[in-house]
């Protein structure tokens, strides 16, 4: 028997050492194909800069759920990163332009972000480089970012999407009705839209004010920028979506919104011409990664930080994924940040709806704590600095908006869902129960809610509300009535919020970073990002062993299969994991 378990023992770990040496010989393989792939190609006089911005941009490098066997995307690049890779290209003399072939559609990009790059761009072109653009079909999304082009040409059997903005919401209540399912729904202002899909069949006038109220300026901001790039007149622009929104290659050229109908080939002639090269000549095109490379490194000998915090996704209990915001990822890391006595200021970049108002609340007192250590915190706002996302916000001393930011939405709500009629009613499953005392079955899908449970959940949901208000009040010097007057729900765009005081000032997040600096008198000082980015197969290999590895395998298989849907499957999935009260904007507003 002895004997019998010595080899039983031996061929175990005969095999455990075989799948180690395996694994560590995969993870080298691995890695240095990846190296490989990410040598820098050199950049060689009368370059050009190819720019096609159909994937997803995430607001940091590599935050988001990424394919770790994609060899080639092995770097995501983030918004703040193509931004610096674009200035760098605007300085480097060997890059004479840039060619934008943008497709149909943007990667999942919002208004706030499309505006940086367009603005990007536009320095680019100020510069005095050139800059072509060729697109098959352009949508509104797209045809913003060519609008700074020298040149836009459009395909002979293509057009532009031109249909203005618009808000379409989808409510569920008839179909749960249909069902047997009831969300009991608690909230805390009557702009606190999100709850709305699964009480109404249509849009509250609150609801529909609000939407009105910032859709409108965020489309004359979009036309007014059209029209200074192209010369135009933005009230023609309006009237012109207005009666033609889908124009063909030649209204485009008609309307002047195109300058020439041209197949790829003479877009690429025109580039020679540009270049002066000879007709069939090659032209040397780099990628965003190519010039990416290039960038300076940090210079080290510099000891002071201005550490920036990128905060995107929602907000959630726990650790999270890549793209979400857990509470115990980020308050481990801003604790070290206070410690850390190189970092002198803090910048938290904010790219969120909100989430959990539990995980918010954690995430605002350390910030709290750091502040209180004497470390300037500045916070900069992207696409949305909404409900969580605010709260999270109140924990700087100075707050900058985008001019597009969508941000306040201060209330909460919670819902559970009510499964009675569909299990008793429909399916005939009953339940009964001995109960302690009149609560003792807890918050249950089998039970209708008695009237003591509704006022307790409401209770909570308006002590939540109540603290969210503190929360303003205080890093706005506002009294309560005040913030409450401005909150109840209500989303406001940057600009509105800082006329009402929501935000200190409109600028970037470069403007943040130079204030932080400031407000730490700091005239030296060295940039630091966190969480600190890993490439797709460093995420996989480290979640390997665990059980995320599976989930994440699926997440990759689901964004190959869904595409650009991708997005929506991640927002009903995050609907279905709602738990606890939720300081969150459900909304999402996206170039398409």
């Amino acid at each position: 028997m002895g004997r019998f378990f010595r080899l039983l023992f031996t061929s175990c770990l005969g095999t455990i050492l075989g799948l180690l040496a395996i694994s560590f010989l995969s993870l080298f393989l691995f890695s240095a194909l990846a190296s490989k792939a990410e040598q820098a190609k050199p950049i060689r006089p009368n370059s050009v800069l190819k720019l096609t911005f159909d994937q997803p941009i995430p607001e940091q490098t590599n935050n988001l759920v990424t394919d770790p066997f994609d060899l080639k995307n092995q770097k995501i690049l983030g918004m703040d990163a193509i931004l610096r890779t674009l200035e760098y290209a605007r300085q480097e003399n060997k890059i004479r332009g840039i060619l934008l072939e943008p497709g149909y559609g943007l990667g999942v990009m919002g208004l706030s972000s499309a505006r940086r790059l367009h603005d990007a761009l536009e320095e680019f072109r100020n510069s005095g480089k050139f800059i072509l653009s060729y697109s098959k079909f352009y949508s509104q999304g797209t045809y913003y970012l060519a609008s700074p082009a020298d040149r836009i040409y459009v395909n002979p059997a293509g057009g532009m999407d031109f249909h203005g903005f618009a808000v379409v919401l989808a409510y569920f209540k008839k179909m749960l009705d249909k069902v047997g399912l009831r969300m009991e729904v608690f909230y805390a202002g009557k702009y606190k839209s999100a709850t709305e899909p699964f009480r109404r069949t249509d849009m509250s006038p609150e609801n529909r004010q609000q939407l009105r109220e910032y859709v409108e300026p965020l489309y004359q901001r979009y036309l007014t920028d059209l029209a200074e790039d192209r010369n135009l007149d933005a009230q023609s622009l309006r009237h012109l979506s207005d009666t033609l929104p889908l124009l063909l290659a030649e209204d485009m050229v008609a309307h002047r919104l195109a300058d020439s109908v041209a197949h790829e080939d003479a877009v690429l002639n025109d580039l020679r011409y540009r270049l002066g090269l000879e007709k069939d000549e090659k032209i040397n095109f780099l990628s965003l990664h190519d010039v990416y490379a290039h960038l300076p490194g940090t210079d080290f000998s510099i000891r002071d930080k201005v550490a920036v915090v990128f905060a995107e996704g929602t907000i959630l209990d726990g650790k999270g994924d890549p793209g979400t915001i857990g509470d115990e990822k980020y308050v481990p890391l801003l604790r070290r940040l206070r410690k850390d006595k190189r970092v002198k200021a803090l910048v938290l970049r904010v790219n969120s709806g909100g989430g959990s108002a539990m995980a918010s609340e954690n995430i605002y007192r350390e910030l709290n704590r750091l502040r209180e250590s004497g470390k300037p915190v500045v916070v900069s706002m992207g696409d949305y600095a909404a409900s969580g996302g605010y709260y999270i916000a109140c924990g700087g001393e100075r707050i900058f908006a985008e001019p597009n930011t969508l941000t306040g939405s201060i209330g909460v709500f919670n819902m559970l869902v009510n499964a009675r009629e569909l299990l008793n009613d429909k399916m005939g499953i009953t339940f009964d129960t001995v109960r302690t005392t009149r609560f003792s079955t807890g918050l249950t899908p089998f039970y209708d809610l008695s009237d003591d449970e509704r006022r307790i959940l409401q209770r909570t949901t308006d002590r939540i509300y109540e603290r969210f208000l503190e929360v303003v009040a205080e890093s706005r010097k506002m009294t309560r009535d005040e913030v409450h007057q401005i909150a109840q729900g209500r989303v406001w765009t940057g600009e509105r919020a800082l006329q009402i005081g929501l935000v200190d000032s409109l600028g970037t997040l470069e403007d943040a970073i130079a204030s932080a600096a400031r407000l730490a008198d700091l005239e030296q000082y060295r940039i630091s990002r966190y969480p600190v980015p890993k490439t797709p197969l460093q995420q996989f290999l480290e979640e390997l062993t665990g059980e995320q590895a599976s989930a994440q395998l699926r997440q990759i298989a689901l964004r190959r299969e869904l595409g650009k849907h991708y997005e929506d499957w991640q927002y009903l999935q995050e609907l279905a994991r709602l738990s606890g009260v939720q300081a969150r904007m459900l909304l999402k507003v996206e170039f398409q």
